[in-house]
Formats: structure tokens, sequence, C-alpha cells
């Protein structure tokens, strides 16, 4: 007797989302000696350790019970602080109650997904793109509309830019977000304000609501922080703010971050935190509430170090003359295309092989993103020099 699949047996947006190629080529590669990783999105520093002693008080202290859906008020009450510090503006105030503590942004992402889109509904995306919004998207039974970003101009002035007159040609009577990641994962794409002015227009136009994901904000090589909607958005726009802890204070293994919404939808978040993970455990929240308050040199000495290594990777990149990429604005990637390289997925596992470095292959981002291949920069500048080497001469010779 034949028995049927399991796979069968369950809905079919569970299974609907595509494998991650970055966790694939991560597996084909884990654990090869010497091997250097710049696969995933996360830097090769611990977390400091002011932060990481915020969390053992806590546990000390015997802070491990339930906590309140919407976060510590303490912790809430230090977001708005550190919003108020970097974001501040004439006409704009952050205020608790407009923030909502989560198990990461993934769950962030997803909360807001779950608000704006289920089976039917399309949400557009600007591609290549960090694989995770379509996958949200799919189990959530929506379907995502790609709008490539074009990647134009010659030599050090190549740039990503987006064409916000595609983007509403992209529009149906479906559409129900626009998902806008600035500075952008894996392009290194930042918007510049004439671009998300731009892109709210149209999303005012057509009464759509947009998923800012703004993690790498910071992140930015050009002076201060990066343009944000923050800058020219009104009070009465429609705009969720996804946020992490993870990059700007090497917390990704903590998985903490937080929702910016608007507070009249505050009981319908804390009703979704609660049937989804039922809160963030008060040792970590104590840990990020330290990192906002306390971590500022950390994240300028991490900006030194980011710039040093990603000038590093792009002067070897460049020198080799057989690669093509925008020098990121922001972020902390390098979005590359090789000479020669027109299947991504096998030439990453070439180059684990070959020269026994760990790149994400430009298929795992979706439209767009075939033949190239993402490099992380987040690592020591020595160590990124030896990564670059090993690419150039793989460049080379093959």
């Amino acid at each position: 007797m034949t028995t049927p699949s399991l796979l069968n047996a369950i809905r079919p947006e569970a299974t609907a989302a595509r494998q991650s190629g970055i966790v694939e080529l991560f597996n084909y590669g884990r654990g090869r000696e010497g091997l250097i990783p710049l696969w995933v999105g996360e830097g090769d520093l611990p977390t400091p350790a002011f932060i990481a002693e915020a969390a053992r008080r806590a546990f000390e202290a015997g802070e491990t019970f339930y906590t309140a859906q919407r976060g510590l008020p303490a912790f809430r009450e230090a977001i708005a602080a550190y919003m108020t510090r970097c974001y501040d503006g004439p006409g704009r105030h952050f205020t608790p109650d407009q923030f909502f503590v989560t198990t990461g942004g993934m769950h962030a992402l997803q909360i807001a997904i779950r608000m704006l889109a289920g089976p039917g509904d399309e949400v557009i995306t600007p591609t290549p793109a960090w694989p995770n919004f379509e996958a949200a998207l799919t189990i959530s039974g929506a379907r995502t509309i790609c709008v490539p970003l074009e990647l134009a101009g010659k030599g050090a002035q190549l740039r990503w830019r987006l064409d916000p007159d595609r983007v509403e040609r992209a529009i149906t009577p479906r559409t129900r977000a626009l998902v806008i990641n600035s500075p952008a994962n894996p392009t290194g794409w930042t918007a510049s304000l004439s671009e998300l002015e731009a892109i709210l227009a149209v999303a005012r136009k057509h009464g759509l609501w947009i998923i800012a994901d703004e993690i790498y904000g910071r992140m930015f090589f050009e002076g201060g922080r990066a343009p944000s909607f923050h800058d020219i958005m009104e009070p009465d726009d429609r705009i969720f703010f996804v946020q992490t802890m993870s990059k700007n204070w090497a917390m990704t293994g903590w998985r903490v971050g937080w929702l910016e919404a608007p507070p009249e939808l505050g009981p319908v978040i804390e009703n979704l935190i609660q049937y989804s993970t039922s809160g963030v455990a008060t040792p970590t929240q104590r840990a990020a509430a330290i990192a906002l308050e306390q971590g500022e040199d950390f994240l300028a000495s991490q900006m030194e170090r980011l710039r040093a290594s990603r000038d590093v990777l792009c002067a070897a990149l460049s020198a080799s003359g057989r690669a093509r990429f925008a020098t990121p604005q922001g972020s902390f990637y390098v979005f590359c295309a090789f000479d020669g390289v027109t299947d991504s997925r096998a030439a990453a596992m070439r180059i684990v092989d070959e020269a026994n470095v760990g790149l994400a292959p430009g298929s795992a981002f979706g439209p767009g993103g075939e033949g190239f291949m993402r490099i992380c920069f987040a690592r020591d500048p020595g160590s990124m020099g030896e990564a670059a080497d090993r690419l150039a001469k793989w460049l080379v010779s093959s």
C-alpha cells in the first residue's frame, strides 16, 4: 500500500516558500577548515560585554517571568529616546506607544504582513531583495510583485536606482503595500530623499501601505544616517517601520527588534504578539535597552571597521578587472557580478571549493540577482583583505 506524502497533508502556503539559497550555501560549506564566511548578514564581533552584562543582571534579579506583550515600558521608552536622538525634527515626536517589541526584525515584518496581506493580495518589492520578504508574503498567501532596481552608470559611478514610475505601473487593484528596504540588502542601494518622496507620493496616490525596512539606516557611508521616511512623512501616512538590534550592536543571536506603527493599531499588534511568541524575554530587553542608551561608541567603531573592510574589498575587486559592482552607500554588502558567471549558485559552490570563501549566490535574491554574488564585508579588515585576495586570485584563474 502506498502511503501519501505528508507534504500533501499540510497547507500549501507552508511549502510554497523557496528554500533559502543563502542557507543552502551555508550548509554546503559549513565546517570547512580555514573558510572565510561572507555569506550571511552578520559580522564577526560578539555582542559587547556591557550589553551582555545587562542581561546577566536581569537573570540574577529573577526577571524570568512572562512580560508585557508590547514590551517592557523601560525598553519602549529607550526606543523612543533613541529614535528622538536619531530621527527627530520639525513636526516629529516619538513616544513609547508607537513601538512594539518583537522577536527580531523578521517577526516585526511578519506581523506587518499579517495585518496587510493575505490570499489574493499583492505586495510590491524592489529586487534584488532579501529573500525573507518574498517568503513571508508567500507563507501568508499573498503574491510578491517584483520591480527590478537598475544598475546604471560606469566604473566608480555605478549606482543602483529605483524608478518610481515602474513601481506605479506595477500597481493593480490587488496591491496592498510596498516593501521598501533602504539601505538595502543585498545591493547597498540607499534611497535619496527625493526617491523616498517619489515613492511616498505613489503610496499616497493609491492608498497603499509602506513597510519600511530601515535596519541599516545607521550604517551609512556618506555622513550621518541614511535618508528615512521619517524625514518626509505626515502623521496620517500609512507606514510600518521594521527594526532590529541585530546589526548595529552585534546582537543577531539575541532575536530582538521592534515594529513601529500607528498607536491606534496597538491592541491588534499586541494580540498578534501574544498569539505568536507571547513576548520577548525580559533579560533580552534589558540588554537591548542598554545597547540603545550606551552603544554609540561601539556603533562608531563598527562603522570605522566597516568602511575599512569595504574599501579593501572594493579595491581588490576593481583591480581584478573582472568584477562589476556599485560601491555600497549603506549596509555591509557588496553585490557583485563576475565576468563569465551566469549561474551564481554553481559559482558560489566553486568558490567555496576552490577559494575557501563563502559567498551568497545572487539567485537567492530574486529577479535581477542571477549572475551576482552578495559579499558581506562585516569583518576585520585583515580577514577581509585575505578573503579579497582569494577572490581576486580565483577570478584571474577561473
